[in-house]
């Protein structure tokens, strides 16, 4: 069905409230930063009449003023060191605003769409072809006919993951409401590159010097662009899943052994069946897959806090238990972080890399504050995330799904990004097996 972008668009900038001057500072990229540098968080957040009511695009773009005084490396742009490091100047640039209309209500919207990423709701940028000019954050608002609201951000990974981004647009909300920004947010001009914590059933991946990581690979970009090449058409699909179609799965999955159910997350679970499918679907299957978590649950400054791990299996993943699977990424995960940050460092992160894609990579977000974001005392009717520049292996995000959707429970969205004819045979797959379709309204 065709789909039916926004009517029209304004641009305009966002500086922090507190000029600075030539006093510029500079904000030091860490190695996962540029190991991430390649990538775009996009997050989209659907809001009803009711929350929208009363806000003009002043209002909306005011808590920003504030809010950018205490992180203002995102107002920044990347220069290079001499020795060809990238580094973001702090220069008060700006943060990039949007704002358009579209001539449908909410409801024909998701009829046409679904509530899968629409890149017609956010701004679809990405850092270059001069790095010196580009934006490192979009925020775009988009008014539909109903009176309707969303609010489309497009994030740049250098800056930090998904659980940052959640975080930033979560903040500005509090400031909308007359919150002023917390005091963990305030800017320190000398990061330091954070080290992951230790991890319980993890074995860290630096077994020697000479190794080289499975979970990324060399990348070739777009021209002079921080993106990633593709050789195949990639397409984003979300499935939503119940709260009673978790319980079935868990049931149905560990029916024999009600002990390993309550030790198993609903991201290993889901992120094997889709592993398994995906495995029925390729002519060869993954039998490494990427697993991305989340590094600390107490850091609220943006940042790549990210844990890297690879999983490999010895089994017919199409024909194994989900069950079993769900236990390798739970248990078997091999961490790799030293070993790709030591990569990155030994050029001065000057090399691209690819992670997302490089294989098959299943992302963690169920811990992720995306329903934070409050207009008018109101959430958003429902809220999605996916990842931009993804190679040709694809990648799974497993995310909160709608808040008290039966009986106080909540359920899970999976945003897949695949190439486009297994996204067609995967929604067949899980929707003949499981019954998992599209959210509808």
């Amino acid at each position: 069905m065709e789909e039916t972008q926004p009517l029209s668009s304004k641009i305009s900038t966002v500086v922090p409230a507190t000029p600075r001057g030539d006093e510029h500072s500079v904000w030091h990229l860490s190695s996962m930063d540029l190991l991430l540098k390649l990538y775009y968080i996009r997050a989209l957040y659907f809001f009803i009449n009711d929350a929208a009511q009363g806000l003009s695009i002043y209002d909306l773009k005011k808590p920003m003023f504030p809010l950018l005084d205490h992180v203002i490396h995102l107002s920044g742009r990347i220069r290079f060191s001499e020795s060809g490091r990238p580094f973001i100047k702090c220069n008060d640039a700006g943060v990039r605003i949007a704002e358009s209309h579209c001539d449908l209500t909410l409801l024909e919207w998701f009829h046409e769409n679904g509530c899968s990423i629409h890149h017609g709701l956010l701004h679809d940028h990405v850092l270059g072809p001069d790095l010196g000019f580009s934006p490192l954050v979009f925020v775009k608002f988009t008014w539909f006919k109903c009176g309707g609201l969303s609010v489309g951000l497009s994030w740049s990974h250098v800056l930090g993951d998904a659980f940052s981004a959640f975080n930033f647009i979560t903040k500005w909300s509090q400031t909308l409401a007359g919150h002023a920004p917390p005091k963990t947010l305030i800017h320190t001009p000398n990061h330091k590159q954070i080290q992951s914590p230790p991890h319980n059933n993890l074995v860290d991946g630096n077994h020697g010097n000479n190794e080289n990581p499975v979970s990324v690979k060399m990348a070739t970009t777009v021209e002079e662009l921080w993106l990633a090449t593709n050789d195949t058409q990639m397409v984003t699909h979300t499935f939503h899943v119940t709260p009673n179609q978790l319980n079935h799965l868990v049931t149905s999955i560990f029916i024999c052994d009600q002990n390993q159910a309550t030790q198993t997350s609903y991201f290993e679970i889901l992120s094997a069946l889709v592993w398994k499918q995906v495995a029925r679907i390729r002519d060869t299957e993954p039998k490494i897959v990427t697993v991305l978590t989340r590094g600390s649950v107490s850091n609220e400054f943006p940042t790549n806090d990210v844990v890297i791990s690879v999983v490999e299996a010895d089994v017919a993943i199409g024909k194994s238990d989900v069950g079993d699977l769900a236990k390798l990424i739970g248990e078997e995960k091999r961490v790799e972080n030293n070993i790709v940050e030591k990569l990155v460092e030994e050029n001065e992160g000057k090399d691209n890399f690819a992670v997302y894609g490089a294989r098959l990579t299943f992302v963690d977000l169920e811990e992720g504050d995306i329903y934070g974001v409050v207009l008018n005392g109101q959430k958003p009717m429902v809220a999605n995330c996916s990842i931009d520049g993804v190679g040709d292996d694809g990648v799974v995000l497993v995310l909160p799904g709608l808040e008290d959707e039966e009986d106080g429970r909540s359920g899970r969205m999976v945003t897949v990004t695949l190439p486009e004819k297994e996204v067609l045979q995967l929604k067949d797959k899980l929707r003949e097996e499981w019954g998992f379709e599209s959210l509808a309204f």
